[in-house]
């Protein structure tokens, strides 16, 4: 089971979350009644939607982070996942993004995830695929 999968495992038992194919055309997304807040488009990328004021009061620490991808005019954060703690790192945003829709507004941009617009490289040190 990718990371991915079983991030997505965990989340579809989230009372507030409700799968459904991605609003961008690829993959499966969850959304809360306001929207669709995360997209799996592989076994290790996700794209998670955040309001704007969310993304202001967290950019330093989403910048900080090696799992993170930020686009510049994006409401859309790509998490790449290779490890439990990237999952963690997922599931603690989702609860921000949600959070967040209920006191932002609902989503927009639905289709303006970041496929297609970030390329994640693997991390020094990540042995996947090499021996």
């Amino acid at each position: 089971m990718t990371p991915a999968q079983r991030a997505r495992e965990r989340l579809t038992v989230w009372p507030d979350l409700m799968p459904g194919p991605a609003g961008c055309g690829t993959g499966q997304a969850l959304r809360s009644q306001h929207g669709e807040i995360v997209h799996f488009h592989s076994g290790h990328d996700v794209d998670l939607h955040l309001t704007d004021p969310a993304l202001r009061r967290w950019s330093v620490n989403l910048q900080a982070s090696t799992a993170i991808r930020l686009v510049p005019g994006s409401r859309w954060v790509t998490v790449h996942l290779d490890c439990d703690t990237d999952i963690d790192l997922l599931l603690s945003l989702v609860s921000i993004a949600l959070k967040a829709q209920e006191t932002d507004g609902a989503c927009q941009d639905v289709c303006g995830c970041n496929l297609h617009r970030v390329t994640v490289l693997p991390r020094q040190g990540s042995y996947e695929g090499s021996y």
